[in-house]
């Protein structure tokens, strides 16, 4: 809890310190939205230890920058440029130590006809198993509710590349065996997008 004093400055019940007035404010305002923002973190990696890395480094950029945010309202779409910039940035140095190898990773077993959060599950999978670029399009499209101009701002790529991408990564989606468990593509894919 933060205690304002005459002076302006606000004081910690906890500790003593002397904290600013937009120190607290920011401490507010991530309290209040953090479920949010990290679902946004965890959507964009598909890992739950890298949307925690992800989320810090986006808050540690964003409290730098609190005192020169001058519209508040629009922090949340700046903390989530932040952490699509961060990720992409990460991805992009990833990138260079993967290398392409002979052998194939276990496949999954029989699984069961699946319904609720199983096949949340798998669907996350599946989305997993798309290159980074085309899953942070999916995510920052259906997720995020971005425009193809948006996507396109925001990935530094042209409009045509985000449309032609997201199509491809839905086909994808919509040839991947594990998520039609036998059905035909429009049965299964209709159940996803319900």
């Amino acid at each position: 809890m933060v205690a304002v004093a005459d002076g302006g400055a606000a004081y910690g019940e906890v500790t003593g310190e002397r904290v600013s007035c937009s120190e607290a404010e920011f401490t507010a305002y991530v309290q209040e939205r953090r479920a949010s923002l990290y679902a946004t973190a965890y959507h964009l990696t598909g890992d739950r230890f890298e949307a925690e890395d992800l989320l810090q480094s986006a808050l540690f950029s964003t409290y730098r920058a609190w005192e020169r945010i001058s519209d508040k309202a629009a922090v949340g779409g700046y903390l989530r440029r932040t952490m699509t910039n961060l990720h992409i940035s990460a991805w992009r140095r990833r990138k260079l130590n993967e290398y392409p190898t002979e052998e194939l990773p276990e496949t999954v077993g029989e699984t069961d006809a699946m319904r609720g959060t199983e096949l949340r599950t798998v669907l996350w999978q599946a989305l997993a198993r798309l290159p980074e670029l085309q899953r942070t399009m999916l995510v920052l499209r259906y997720y995020e509710g971005r425009t193809d101009p948006e996507i396109a701002e925001i990935l530094d790529i042209s409009v045509g590349t985000v449309k032609s991408s997201i199509w491809r990564s839905l086909r994808r989606l919509r040839e991947d065996e594990v998520l039609s468990f036998g059905r035909d593509e429009e049965e299964s894919f209709g159940e996803l997008v319900a």
